[in-house]
């Protein structure tokens, strides 16, 4: 059990030097009691204090990282079952089973195919984390070339799959300096892949074929002094995979039970591809921290990324765009201005349209507050004064011939009002994005 914010506080420097970034000491204590900050912000903090104080300030979900540089990997420390609650902070990681059996050609094919999935989704570039390579063949000098070459073909991190710990150790001596996860310590193998763990400084799975096991063999690898462990239940369904997932990040943050107080890991069954696109996204939902799949295939992958983002954005701050004015394509005096919301969802679906029309254009982005038109119009953050202002901010009335612009059609009842705001003409634009091409077709004629 957790001790309450005036049980720490009590066990603190009660200084309020604020160097903690709380203006007292309490304040931090409570946020200690919250599990939203480390002890280790405070500078002052006794010895003895720390060790009362290990497991109140350490996280519900131990931190674990895959992985070195910017592109590292990080899972777990979460604080909630919902996010509307708060949000989530670190986004499950993506990843690929690409087994040791494959041909040298087909190993390279589906390397450089996982290399490609990357995108780019209202502004934000989203893409995998992980290759999975399993040591099918159990041939030292297979997994080996394929470990190497996954490590270099892909700019992603490595799991190394194997339950022979001799197997993973000389995969693990390749690629040492990409930090690989080694999957997976078991009841039989366990001393021998902890103690591989521990001795290179990387992450490893803990496996089990239940709860009960699995809690046992988190506690014993925690006693070894493994802190970044990875959690896999070896559910046989879905259904019980979702629930035992479920089970495991309830009783590490509403229980505080330590021994599932690490990220999870899932591997998808489906044989089908569709089917696995499915239990994917319903495993990066219900929580598991890394997802592996065997599809490689862009028009499934990138639904499953774009699952993961929405997930895992602040539902308190919608994506933003910078308020500006874009020209989309070679604008001249003679381009038509549109007038959008600063919402990315909104503002890159209007400028995706726009260049579909081919006609160059000028787009303003009104700070809405991340709203999107209908509904910053109706909280008074989609106005009239505000695109006037925008209007004379951008001097756009020196940038075209014409002072005109269009205004999404949903808002047409603010016309007349910008009218006399701006002194522009105001034209009522389309009410969905799709028409816009044809739209500023036909407005050139």
């Amino acid at each position: 059990m957790g001790l309450s914010g005036l049980e720490i506080y009590k066990l603190l420097p009660k200084t309020n030097c604020k160097e903690c970034g709380f203006p007292t000491c309490l304040a931090f204590a409570m946020q200690i009691a919250a599990k939203k900050i480390a002890l280790d912000k405070c500078p002052y903090v006794s010895a003895e204090a720390k060790v009362k104080l290990e497991s109140a300030s350490r996280p519900p979900i131990n931190l674990v990282t895959v992985g070195t540089g910017e592109a590292k990997l990080q899972i777990g420390n979460e604080t909630v079952m919902f996010r509307h609650e708060e949000t989530f902070y670190h986004p499950t990681g993506i990843g690929f089973l690409v087994e040791d059996t494959l041909s040298e050609s087909d190993l390279d094919k589906k390397l450089d195919a996982i290399e490609k999935l990357k995108f780019e989704r209202v502004g934000q570039k989203i893409n995998p984390d992980l290759v999975a390579v399993a040591g099918s063949s159990k041939k030292k000098d297979n997994f080996v070339k394929a470990a190497k070459k996954a490590s270099e073909k892909t700019s992603l991190n490595l799991v190394l799959i194997s339950e022979d710990a001799a197997l993973l150790r000389a995969a693990l001596e390749a690629t040492k300096d990409k930090k690989p996860l080694l999957y997976a310590a078991n009841k039989d193998n366990f001393d021998a892949v902890v103690s591989l763990a521990r001795e290179f400084s990387v992450p490893v799975a803990i496996r089990a074929s239940s709860l009960d096991e699995l809690s046992e063999l988190a506690q014993k690898a925690a006693s070894s002094g493994i802190s970044e462990a990875v959690l896999d239940p070896g559910s046989p369904s879905l259904r019980k995979r979702i629930e035992d997932l479920t089970y495991i990040r309830r009783m590490a943050l509403k229980k505080s039970f330590r021994p599932f107080g690490y990220p999870t890991i899932s591997f998808t069954q489906s044989a089908d591809p569709f089917e696995e696109a499915g239990e994917a996204a319903s495993l990066i939902a219900k929580y598991s921290g890394i997802v592996i799949v065997k599809s490689v295939e862009s028009f499934l992958v990138m639904p499953l990324l774009t699952v993961r983002q929405n997930i895992y954005t602040d539902p308190q701050k919608p994506l933003q765009v910078e308020p500006n004015v874009y020209e989309i394509g070679s604008v001249t005096k003679d381009s038509p201005i549109l007038v959008t919301t600063n919402f990315s969802l909104t503002y890159y679906t209007v400028e995706s349209e726009v260049e579909a029309s081919k006609v160059p254009s000028y787009i303003i982005s009104i700070d809405s507050e991340g709203m999107s038109v209908l509904t910053a119009w109706a909280a008074d953050k989609f106005t009239p004064e505000k695109i006037a202002a925008a209007l004379k901010q951008y001097s756009m009335g020196d940038r075209v011939n014409k002072k005109e612009l269009v205004i999404p059609g949903y808002v047409a009842v603010m016309s007349g009002k910008l009218e006399d705001e701006s002194g522009w003409k105001v034209n009522v634009g389309p009410r969905e994005a799709s028409a816009i091409p044809s739209y500023l077709k036909n407005a050139r004629r």
